[in-house]
Parts: structure tokens; C-alpha cells; sequence
């Protein structure tokens, strides 16, 4: 294999493997969204330990501040007050005795060196009887012979910003001045650092005119070693007090949730129809409230709802009954109909209109008289379906063939598109060719005359037929208003043909019966598009539709608009390319 291939294999596999670890991250993140939006618990939970967790950061931090600035300071402050003390037992020991009692009692010479009784005095051991812990360094640079140290300090433990500011209080003579610094600082025989407060001061030798630089090294140690100890309690406490707040959170939130969570799954089998679903009440509080006010309305609800379904079985009943019952007198006013239609000739002219209208309003009331039966059957429950597998071309057809007179007085052609290859759905032939005569009727009514195109699309799981006008339209909302029991676009706008009102609310309730979809779409002088949607497998669910809901041409005109861009010319019209 080329290189080059390799290497384009490599990169497509580390691409792989980045995609499919960005879905993962992708799917765990959409699940734990999902489970926070969902928890009303997790997220009274989780608020109070960010909470928590804040408020004992910031009190850990100002009390670990303020104690730490407080144990620096005393300890400080202690320090300052014995390098002082220090420096003047070291300046008294400098200063010449001159009465008799600096003899000795046998006559013997006073000793040479003052400065290794007073480093015995400052170094030993203390007024308590405890020895200090801090060493002392005398410098003197007149007289390298006069300096002292004890334990392990040198003068390259001095830092130098601490010196250099110390001999510059000795040019101005300013004697009585400490300078400070607390530094970490590593003495011989050590291997770590140690915190250490220097503090550096000057000793005027008044006979001789000399200065003496004094250090003391106060290791703070213990001192670290405390407010270590004290950051660790404070880290330990408030670790225990966000817990001990979270479970109080979770305690307290599932009490409250508790309910809530039961009242929910109360309302949603209330809402899927067990209307017997009641809450149990505890106790007089604002949740047992709530417990009482969803169980009234519960019982308030149900009773609403008997009484509705009495009356809307009443209402059926009573369309059905009436249908049924004005068959009979309307037989008879057919009858005697019949006779005077075809006798007509022989009336004068008022008397053989008066029985062309009465012969078309009764052919009006009589399809008027089997919507309102259908209508019932569906109303009731009681409509079934006739099922075979038919080509729905040849339903689409015979439905035209049977709206070709119609479309012929309103002079309306057909522009029928029907695949090649058969597009065969188990279905009820007699509904669904019922379903596309109203889609066509409505068309011709509210085509004003233009051509209707008639289109058939088929995939692996559904068919579907188009019918689209070129009339007045549908305004916003009214695409799901026009299935609704004789509703107009237009009240004051008669019907031309004579319709009942109810096919389109009739054709949409064979499309459900039959699994299927029937839409519309419509906008205002574009004319509208009526889609039925069936599955080709009774029982099968849909899960799309062959045709597109929009007409072809309004979709590329959209997407032309959408893809047109205004550019902007130069001010003086001039164009020029650039690379």
C-alpha cells in the first residue's frame, strides 16, 4: 500500500474514532440534560451543594486569612519585642565598666571579649526555664574577629534585600530601627526550607564607634505546623457541613417531591382516563391542600365528563334517530318528486322551476341525510373497514372519472401524474375513493376554473395522493380549521355544488380509520394542496409521506429566494476582483 494511502487510511480511522467519541460525550451529555431537567430533586439537590460548597470556600478562606494573620502577627510582634530585648543586653555588654565592681575578686583581668558571655546570655535558655528556639548572628564588618553566631547560621543566610535595607538605616544613623522579612531559608544540615521571620537591627559601639549587625532567625515551625493542622480542620468541617447540608437538601426536597411526584402520576392517569385516580391526604399542611383540591377537581372533572358524554350521546343518538327516521317521509317526498320532475314539461313555467329546485334540494338533503349517518357511525365507534389490496391508481381514476362532468361545467381540467409502476396499499376501496371525490369536489369549487393537478407518489411503506388547486387559498391556521363540521373558508361565500359541509371532516376520519394522514396546505393566491397518506400495510404506523405537503414549485421558489443574496456595489459603481 502507498504511503499516501496509509496515511488517508490513518487519518479516516482517528476520524472515526473522534466522531464516534464526540456522539458518545454528545448522548451522555443529551441524557444527563435530560435527567436534570426531569428531577425536580437533583436539581434542589445539586443547588444547595453548589451553594454549600461556595459559602464554606469563602468562610474557610477569610478564616484561614484571618487566623493566619493573626498567629503571624503575635508571633511577630513576640519577635520584635526579644530581638529588641537582645540588642540591648549585647549593647550593655558592649559598654566598659569602669566602677569596681567589673573586677574580678581575685584581682584577675576582665575578659577580652564581652560578646561570648552576652551570645551565652541571648542564646541559653530562657526566663521559664526553656531553651530558645531561635539563633542569633552578630556581624561586624570593621572587625571580622568581633562576629558571633550560633547554631547553624551564617551571614549567607541574611537575605540580601534585608541587609542592604539595614545599611541604610546605619548611614542615616537611624540605630533603633528593626527591619523585617519572613523568608524560607535553608540552613546547614538541612535539605528542605523552613519559614523563618528575620529581624535585623544595629548595635552602636559608642567607645570604639563601631556597628554591629544583629539577626535573629525566628523559625516559625510550629507555627506552619498550626495553621496547617488548622486548614486541614477547617478543609475537614466544611467537607462534613456541604454533606450534611446536601442530605438535609435531599431529606428536606424529598418530602416536598414526594408528593408533587405522586400528584403527577395521579394527573397523568387522570388525563389517560381512569377517573377514579384520587390522591391520598396526610396531615393538614399546604401539600395535604393540595392533595384535597386535586381530588375535588378530580371528582369535579369526572362529573363534567359523564355528563358530557351523556349529552354527546344523547346528541348521537339523536342525529341517528332523526336520520334514520326522516328516510321513511323522505322516500315518499322522493317519490312524489320524481313524478313531478319528469312531468314537468307539461307545467307552466314557475311550476316546472319550482320542480327542477325542489328535485335538487332533495338530492341535496338525502347526501346531507348519509353524511349525518356516517358521521354517527364514527361518532359511535361502529365503523369498519372493507380491506384489499388495490392499486390506488386505479381508485384515483375512477374518482376523476367521476368528477369530470362537474369539472366540466366549472371549466376546470385535470393534469393527472401517475407513476409507472402499480402502487398497490390494502385499503377500503369505496372510503378512499370517497375521500379523493371530496378532494376533488373541493377543489373544483375553489379552483375558480384553473387547471387541478392530481398527483400519485408511492415508497416502500406508504402511498400518498396530491390534489392541488390553483384557487383562493388558505390563510395561517386554516389548514387544520377546514377538516372541522361545516366550516367555511368564506361564510358569506355560498357553495356552488351543493355540498353538505361535512365531506372534508368525513374524508379525514376514513384516513384515520385507515391509519393515514390527510393534510392540507394553503396560502393566500397560491391556491392549496390537499395530501392523503396510507399506509401500503394495514396496521402499519406511518412514519412519512412519498410527496412533499408544499407543492413542488412554491419549494424551489422558496429555496431560490433563500438562496439569493443582495450585494453591495462600491459607491462610485466601479467592480474589481480580488484573489
Amino acid at each position: 500500500m502507498p504511503p499516501t494511502t496509509k496515511k488517508r487510511s490513518r487519518r479516516r480511522t482517528l476520524r472515526q474514532i473522534l466522531g464516534g467519541v464526540r456522539r458518545r460525550v454528545r448522548r451522555a451529555a443529551g441524557r444527563a440534560r435530560r435527567i436534570w431537567r426531569r428531577s425536580l430533586q437533583l436539581q434542589v439537590v445539586t443547588s444547595t451543594l453548589v451553594i454549600s460548597v461556595i459559602v464554606v470556600v469563602v468562610l474557610g478562606a477569610f478564616l484561614s486569612t484571618q487566623i493566619n494573620k493573626s498567629v503571624i502577627d503575635s508571633r511577630t510582634q513576640s519577635s520584635v519585642s526579644e530581638a529588641f530585648a537582645d540588642r540591648l543586653q549585647i549593647a550593655d555588654a558592649l559598654t566598659p565598666e569602669t566602677d569596681d565592681q567589673a573586677l574580678p575578686a581575685d584581682g584577675g583581668k576582665v575578659s577580652a571579649n564581652p560578646l561570648d558571655k552576652v551570645m551565652d546570655t541571648v542564646t541559653g535558655t530562657s526566663d521559664d526555664g526553656s531553651k530558645k528556639r531561635y539563633d542569633v548572628l552578630i556581624v561586624n564588618e570593621a572587625s571580622p574577629g568581633q562576629s558571633r553566631a550560633s547554631g547553624s547560621v551564617v551571614l549567607a543566610n541574611v537575605p540580601t534585600r534585608l541587609r542592604t535595607n539595614l545599611k541604610d538605616k546605619v548611614s542615616k544613623a537611624e540605630y533603633d530601627k528593626n527591619v523585617v522579612s519572613i523568608e524560607r531559608l535553608t540552613f546547614a544540615g538541612q535539605s528542605q526550607p523552613r519559614l523563618t521571620y528575620v529581624v535585623g537591627g544595629v548595635v552602636h559601639d559608642l567607645s570604639t564607634g563601631q556597628n554591629y549587625e544583629v539577626y535573629h532567625f525566628f523559625p516559625l515551625n510550629e507555627e506552619e505546623e498550626l495553621l496547617s493542622n488548622v486548614r486541614l480542620a477547617i478543609v475537614v468541617v466544611g467537607l462534613g457541613l456541604v454533606l450534611l447540608l446536601a442530605a438535609i437538601a435531599y431529606l428536606v426536597a424529598r418530602q416536598v417531591v414526594t408528593p408533587v411526584r405522586l400528584a403527577r402520576q395521579a394527573a397523568e392517569r387522570l388525563a389517560s382516563g381512569k377517573l377514579d385516580e384520587r390522591l391520598k391526604v396526610r396531615g393538614e399542611d399546604d401539600l395535604a391542600r393540595l392533595a384535597n383540591s386535586f381530588n375535588e377537581m378530580a371528582a369535579n372533572l369526572a362529573l363534567k365528563i359523564h355528563q358530557l358524554e351523556e349529552l354527546s350521546q344523547v346528541q348521537r343518538q339523536f342525529v341517528s334517530d332523526v336520520s334514520h327516521e326522516l328516510r321513511t317521509p323522505l322516500t315518499t317526498v322522493r317519490m312524489a318528486a320524481d313524478l313531478l320532475y319528469d312531468a314537468r314539461e307539461d307545467f307552466d313555467p314557475m311550476a316546472s322551476r319550482s320542480a327542477e329546485l325542489m328535485q335538487a334540494q332533495l338530492e341535496r338533503f338525502e347526501s346531507m341525510l348519509a353524511d349525518l349517518l356516517e358521521i354517527s357511525r364514527y361518532d359511535a365507534g361502529a365503523a369498519t373497514l372493507d380491506l384489499d389490496p388495490v392499486d390506488v391508481r386505479q381508485v384515483v381514476l375512477r374518482a376523476i372519472e367521476d368528477s369530470e362532468a362537474l369539472a366540466e361545467r366549472h371549466g376546470t381540467r385535470f393534469d393527472l401524474r401517475l407513476p409507472a409502476d402499480p402502487c398497490m396499499a390494502e385499503i377500503d376501496n369505496r372510503r378512499v375513493e370517497r375521500i379523493l371525490r371530496n378532494l376533488l369536489f373541493n377543489a373544483i369549487e375553489h379552483g375558480e376554473g384553473r387547471d387541478i393537478v392530481v398527483t400519485v407518489g408511492a415508497d416502500r411503506d406508504a402511498v400518498a395522493v396530491a390534489v392541488r388547486d390553483h384557487g383562493i387559498g388558505l390563510k395561517a391556521g386554516e389548514d387544520t380549521m377546514v377538516f372541522d363540521r361545516f366550516w367555511r373558508a368564506d361564510p358569506s361565500r355560498a357553495r356552488t355544488i351543493g355540498g353538505t359541509g361535512l365531506g372534508l371532516a368525513i374524508s379525514r376520519e376514513d384516513a384515520t380509520l385507515h391509519g393515514g394522514w390527510l393534510q392540507a396546505w394553503g396560502q393566500p393566491g397560491e391556491g392549496s394542496q390537499f395530501r392523503l397518506t396510507l399506509p401500503r400495510s394495514a396496521g402499519s404506523d406511518l412514519k412519512g409521506s412519498p410527496l412533499s405537503l408544499v407543492p413542488p414549485e412554491i419549494e424551489m421558489r422558496r429555496t431560490w429566494r433563500g438562496a439569493m443574496t443582495p450585494v453591495l456595489l462600491p459607491a462610485s459603481g466601479d467592480v474589481h476582483d480580488e484573489d
